[in-house]
């Protein structure tokens, strides 16, 4: 007999396993809770399964449907998109008369002339008086992001193209939230662009373990709603889907995202001598299934570290190692004094 996981994003509570009965029992307390066994592609929403309601979905005996995923607060805009490059990569985002797109201060690539910048509060979307933009550029500071976002809308007629840049050598990764249980948790400064309607908040690491030894720190970005985000990655990315229960330890930086029902976690590593001589850090990230992760190669933090240690400590420049040093350099035609 199969088992049941059930995930209350609201509460950010996971319940199982269980067996069916006790997933209908639960399913008719809360239909909006994310239910998941063995054998489903991803977490959907327990009303939209019929073995968990009396009727299936659709049919008039079943009710009526379910509320838009992002709150009802209104779906996001379908945008079309194109991810450009390989090692640097840009997302070319193509709107629509009256689409928009949010992206971070400093994402711009390039634009047509008919897309209008609008410099907004928080994260753009729509609805709500001027506390609750307050609240939300408020939550964008705590993350170490600008109060404010950029707007780019369509205010012509036919097609407009806007683009956006990683900042770094990496992976630009598009995701449409409405197929990862409209929630993904993700680290504070991976979000790059998005469709207006996603809502960009902040994830609280409850344990304090994780957030002072995880990496992250306590506060991970947290990205909802129905419409297409574009997350930026070091390096290549790595997808795995974890089964219920299932653990993977991961160096702290090259966690990327992860669905919400993922459990993540800090332990030590094992042995005094890996722990002080491994040079992987003193503690390894730890994520439990069921649901999906996403791994970097190439955190910016690690790149930093080596650009730091190439960097001339005394000024000047630093050779690659020629036993002439400053003089090696001169010879070879490419300094001059």
């Amino acid at each position: 007999m199969s088992q049941w996981y059930l995930h209350d994003p609201s509460a950010n509570r996971r319940l199982g396993p269980m067996d069916l009965d006790a997933a209908r029992a639960e399913a008719a307390r809360n239909p909006s809770v994310l239910a998941w066994k063995d054998g489903m592609g991803d977490w959907l929403p327990a009303r939209n399964i019929a073995e968990l309601v009396d009727g299936v979905p659709g049919d008039p005996a079943g009710g009526p449907p379910p509320p838009p995923r992002n709150g009802g607060k209104g779906r996001s805009d379908e945008i079309d998109f194109r991810i450009h490059g390989q090692e640097m990569q840009f997302v070319e985002i193509e709107l629509d008369p009256g689409e928009s797109a949010i992206a971070e201060a400093g994402a711009l690539m390039f634009k047509d002339s008919a897309v209008q910048m609008d410099t907004v509060f928080g994260d753009g979307t729509q609805g709500g008086g001027f506390m609750d933009k307050l609240f939300s550029a408020g939550k964008r500071v705590i993350t170490g992001e600008s109060l404010f976002t950029t707007l780019y809308t369509h205010g012509g007629s036919g097609k407009a193209k806007v683009a956006f840049a990683a900042p770094y050598p990496g992976t630009v990764m598009a995701m449409k939230l409405d197929e990862h249980g409209g929630r993904i948790i993700c680290q504070k400064d991976s979000f790059l662009a998005g469709a207006r309607g996603v809502q960009v908040g902040i994830h609280f690491q409850k344990k304090i373990l994780t957030g002072l030894f995880g990496g992250e720190g306590f506060i991970m970005q947290k990205l909802e709603g129905d419409g297409w985000v574009f997350i930026h990655a070091g390096g290549c990315v790595v997808e795995r889907e974890l089964a219920a229960g299932e653990r993977i330890d991961v160096d702290t930086g090259c966690v990327v995202g992860f669905h919400a029902s993922v459990s993540m976690d800090v332990r030590p590593v094992a042995g005094l001598k890996s722990m002080f001589f491994g040079g992987e850090g003193v503690f390894l990230a730890t994520l439990t299934g069921p649901g999906k992760v996403w791994l970097q190669s190439l955190p910016f933090s690690r790149l930093a570290g080596r650009m730091l240690a190439a960097a001339p400590q005394n000024g000047g420049a630093r050779g690659e190692g020629s036993v002439l040093g400053g003089l090696g350099r001169i010879l070879d035609g490419d300094n001059s004094f």
